[in-house]
């Protein structure tokens, strides 16, 4: 069973799923200016924080698949889902296994399409520096989730992310990133969702293709995007902003497409 916590007593449920290199710890932030008619459930997905690691591969369906134990747990019926970069495309995953169980879908910074060829060979080259050089790793690729614009300001979030990081095993940052390099493209799945579908993203954001992503989105009346003055860590970058779009859309509704 994959580790998590739960905060507040509201009578809608959300499912908050981390991204590569997370925890639960990263959503304390956004947490304090979520409504109170929140219950937050927030999850290890594993191999990351205290959730075990399961093989040498991580699939986003095998960690749906987990994540719906947790559901089961925990008896949830209706549920909001929400999940942050690799965890967008567990969610995503579930999303598609399981979209009865689901209210709304967010992608919190996160993306729909598969890896192209380009994205797939980085992950791979990757492989060694992890095994090998592990903090080499961390130290040179989390700053650039953050805004360029704005790492000054945001020096103390940085840190806090390579601290994240670096205390996840090594094995499961492996198993995530050859579960990641397998992922499909979910555009089908944003098409075929009944329920609402939430698109939060960052204009500076490296680590996905948001024009493109943006672009690309199915036109239908159920998916809602919002484009924000940050990087790939909006949990941390803009928590207020993003929690009140949260807490609008998920409770009630805003006008399509808002850029902040």
């Amino acid at each position: 069973m994959l580790n998590y916590e739960i905060s507040g007593k509201g009578k809608e449920n959300l499912v908050l799923l981390h991204g590569f290199m997370e925890n639960l710890m990263i959503w304390e932030d956004m947490e304090m200016h979520l409504s109170d008619d929140f219950t937050l459930i927030k999850i290890d997905l594993p191999g990351h924080g205290l959730s075990k690691i399961y093989g040498e591969v991580h699939t986003m369906e095998f960690m749906a698949e987990e994540v719906k134990k947790v559901k089961d747990k925990l008896k949830l019926k209706d549920f909001h889902l929400l999940g942050h970069s690799m965890g967008g495309y567990t969610a995503l995953a579930f999303a598609e296994k399981f979209p009865e169980k689901l209210k709304t879908l967010t992608l919190f910074f996160s993306s729909y399409l598969a890896d192209d060829a380009e994205k797939k060979a980085l992950r791979k080259k990757s492989f060694r520096i992890i095994k090998e050089a592990y903090p080499n790793y961390v130290n040179a690729g989390i700053p650039n989730l953050f805004n360029e614009n704005e790492k000054d300001v945001l020096e103390g979030k940085i840190e806090l992310a390579k601290e994240i990081a670096l205390s996840t095993p090594t094995d499961g940052v492996l198993a995530a990133v050859k579960g990641m390099i397998d992922r499909t493209d979910k555009t089908s799945c944003m098409e075929n969702f009944e329920g609402k579908i939430l698109v939060i993203a960052g204009k500076h954001d490296n680590a996905v293709k948001t024009d493109e992503m943006l672009k690309n989105l199915p036109d239908s009346t159920n998916i809602k995007s919002y484009l924000l003055d940050c990087g790939h860590n909006g949990h941390w970058e803009k928590p207020e902003i993003c929690a009140s779009i949260l807490n609008t859309e998920l409770l009630h509704n805003l006008p399509k497409n808002f850029v902040f």
